[in-house]
């Protein structure tokens, strides 16, 4: 999303345990859409559908269009070839019948969308298991305190020439965070922000959580949105 303040935002998608709708309030969009940012075949191995060259798809407004929220719902799929998400725009007035409304806009099906940030960018997501203190792997050593851990890496925007110390800003809607690394990844002239997220009550609501990177009071990459579905109480332990 490149929102109406100016603020661009990456949101990697789930395939779900069950139907998932989210609401990304705004006002008069710049532009949305759905983007593949991956197009290298050795990552996907596939012969028949050739999924490194489906495009991306990109909605530009050509007009005002007010407060509302782009949708994103998230359908569970078990096949490659299902299509299970969906995003679109709702007006923040609900529509009553006899309403008149234009909403001007351009698509864009192409590799990636037709605008950019010049800040840098979100270059992967992955998670795995947390808790474990440094020395200490997974297989190895089982946590005292079930936890999930982040990596996001970031690239581009200028981090490959950066001199001074990045930071990360993280906000999560439940649980606790901590136990944040920030490493320099010299293969895609990046760094990555590690972070490990505790539950700390029987909630299995889902954890939106937000992430930047900064320095010296100066924002360096775009936000990253996530939503993560913590596992049933009787398999925690808490902080």
């Amino acid at each position: 999303m490149w929102r109406g303040n100016g603020e661009w935002i990456c949101r990697p998608l789930n395939n779900p345990d069950r139907v998932r709708f989210n609401a990304f309030a705004d006002n008069n969009p710049k532009g949305f859409g759905l983007i593949q940012t991956d197009h290298n075949f050795a990552n996907y191995q596939d012969t028949v559908d050739w999924y490194h060259k489906r495009p991306s798809l990109w909605v530009e407004p050509t007009t005002q269009w007010g407060e509302g929220s782009v949708d994103l719902v998230e359908l569970p799929t078990t096949g490659e070839t299902m299509d299970n998400i969906v995003a679109f725009w709702t007006p923040k007035k609900p529509v009553k019948a006899g309403d008149y409304l234009n909403f001007g806009y351009k698509l864009y099906w192409s590799a990636l969308a037709p605008v950019g940030t010049p800040l840098a960018r979100v270059a992967a997501t992955r998670s795995g298991m947390g808790g474990f203190t440094e020395g200490w792997a997974p297989g190895e050593h089982y946590p005292d305190v079930w936890a999930r851990r982040f990596a996001v890496d970031f690239a581009g925007g200028g981090l490959e020439t950066l001199k001074t110390p990045i930071e990360p800003v993280i906000t999560a809607s439940g649980g606790k965070v901590q136990d944040f690394q920030v490493l320099e990844l010299p293969d895609i002239k990046g760094f990555r922000v590690l972070f490990d997220s505790y539950p700390t009550s029987d909630s299995v609501d889902p954890v939106d959580m937000r992430l930047f990177i900064k320095t010296q009071g100066r924002t360096l990459s775009e936000t990253w949105l996530y939503q993560y579905f913590p596992p049933a109480p009787e398999r925690r332990k808490y902080v």
